[in-house]
């Protein structure tokens, strides 16, 4: 969800990467920073990066999604495989990348009470999780049950864990005062997952394994892109975290201690979180983007490419992208999971593939389609160039909108200034460079039998792409 959060406009991803590179302090060396992301997400993902100042990452590349137990497992074999020293065992410090915090100050020290406890543990079976202090009788969050004081008087042992309950069974829950939300951040040694997944869910271990021996690098810009081998990642099991592993700690040989946390969060993997962080109109209301409202409240509006209005309207989300729009009751939307299942079932392209697609040197933006053509916007960053390339069954027509274009036209290298153009037919050998200090930008035409992205042929490409 690469939404904004505060008036900055920097993403949720962005926070959260930015959150956990100030938690050092004197005992506490930070490491590299990791991100396990879906192969389709790793260009978005590294146009992030570049936008905060002084983080570098490692990308691990999922083929396909199996859930965050295969995720961490990726980092936990990556994590000791770097390190040389056989006395070293990494800590992990594991974060969602859809939550705010609004107090960064609690957040950091909350944090960095979690890694002294794991770092205190010479036994190496110590789990230290953040559990958030609630505000109401949420039933979109999993719970905590704390036991008896550890440490100072925000450290507790862990007695259970609770799924998403009832509303009836989540007001029990803060009547009761020992129960907090599940926060998913959790700091652990690499080896106590690795260990604890063995005892657990050794399936789910070996198949990792299995896929991360046959793994291949390159590197995009500097970042290192780490690819699991595609067939074998394919027979993970698809699991959480919490279902393979920590809800079974409790009684195990696997200590679980919760610090709790009371600094703003709020986990946005639904529309209604984002309108429950967000900056409220006289009528309840959040907005984002073109929108109009009249006699409309406690709602929340987003649109991101064009004018939405919402009349008449109470408790309600609209949200507007260029790929499709979303109503749902505010009431109802932890079910749009619902819809997303379901789009899959019915193979339905939207979910996997969107308008505007990120690359290693910009984006494009398919703005329009029909039988035997496409019509794209072109943005390259300065500097940047696509690889030099061809087509078998489409040709291209390259107009110039914004910068200098340096075109590599079949035998033919020349410059193209805004307002002029240039025709690519199938099977010619072509290459776009920016050469300008500006963002180039341009409109391609393409005609053909065939206008599928798999319809490429690269011969040079600065970013390792076959």
């Amino acid at each position: 969800m690469a939404l904004s959060s505060n008036s900055t406009k920097t993403t949720l991803f962005q926070e959260a990467t930015t959150r956990l590179n100030q938690i050092n302090a004197q005992s506490i060396f930070l490491g590299q920073t990791i991100v396990v992301t879906n192969e389709d997400y790793r260009f978005l993902v590294l146009d992030q990066l570049s936008n905060v100042e002084g983080i570098k990452a490692t990308l691990l590349l999922e083929p396909a999604a199996r859930n965050t137990a295969a995720a961490l497992t990726l980092a936990s074999l990556y994590a000791c495989d770097i390190i040389t020293d056989e006395d070293v065992d990494p800590i992990l410090v594991v974060t969602p990348a859809d939550q705010t915090i609004r107090d960064g100050s609690v957040f950091k020290q909350a944090l960095q009470s979690c890694i002294e406890l794991v770092k205190g543990d010479v036994s190496n079976q110590t789990i230290a999780i953040l559990g958030i202090t609630p505000t109401g009788p949420e039933t979109g969050y999993g719970y905590i049950k704390r036991a008896g004081n550890i440490g100072n008087f925000t450290e507790y042992a862990v007695e259970r864990f609770s799924e998403k309950p009832n509303l009836e069974t989540a007001t029990a829950y803060l009547e009761d005062g020992n129960y907090f939300w599940n926060s998913g951040i959790l700091v652990l040694r690499a080896s106590t997952w690795i260990a604890a997944l063995k005892e657990f869910r050794h399936d789910i271990l070996k198949a990792t394994e299995n896929a991360w021996q046959q793994n291949t690098t390159d590197l995009a810009d500097g970042t290192k892109f780490i690819r699991p081998n595609k067939e074998l990642f394919s027979d993970i099991p698809s699991e959480s975290i919490d279902y393979a592993v920590i809800e079974k700690c409790p009684g195990s040989r696997y200590q679980v201690k919760m610090v709790e946390l009371n600094a703003g969060w709020n986990d946005l993997g639904a529309w209604d979180a984002v309108w429950q962080v967000g900056d409220r109109d006289e009528q309840n209301n959040v907005t984002s983007g073109d929108v109009m409202l009249l006699n409309t409240t406690n709602s929340l509006a987003h649109s991101s490419s064009r004018l939405i209005s919402l009349v008449g309207l109470n408790n309600v989300i609209v949200v507007e992208t260029p790929d499709a729009v979303l109503v749902v009751d505010r009431s109802k939307s932890q079910d749009v999971k619902k819809i997303v299942n379901q789009l899959g079932t019915q193979q339905r392209k939207e979910r996997d593939l969107h308008r505007k697609i990120m690359r290693p040197w910009g984006w494009y933006d398919s703005i329009d389609y029909g039988d035997r053509f496409k019509v794209k916007r072109i943005q390259v960053k300065p500097g940047a160039s696509l690889s030099l390339q061809m087509h078998r069954y489409r040709a291209e027509h390259w107009v110039v909108i914004k910068g200098i274009a340096e075109i590599t036209n079949g035998d033919k290298v020349f410059t193209l200034m805004e307002n002029e153009g240039t025709y690519i037919p199938p099977e010619q050998t072509h290459r776009l460079v920016n050469p300008g200090k500006t963002p180039l930008e341009i409109i391609e035409v393409q005609s053909g039998s065939y206008l599928g992205e798999d319809d490429i042929v690269r011969f040079e490409d600065a970013y390792g792409r076959n």
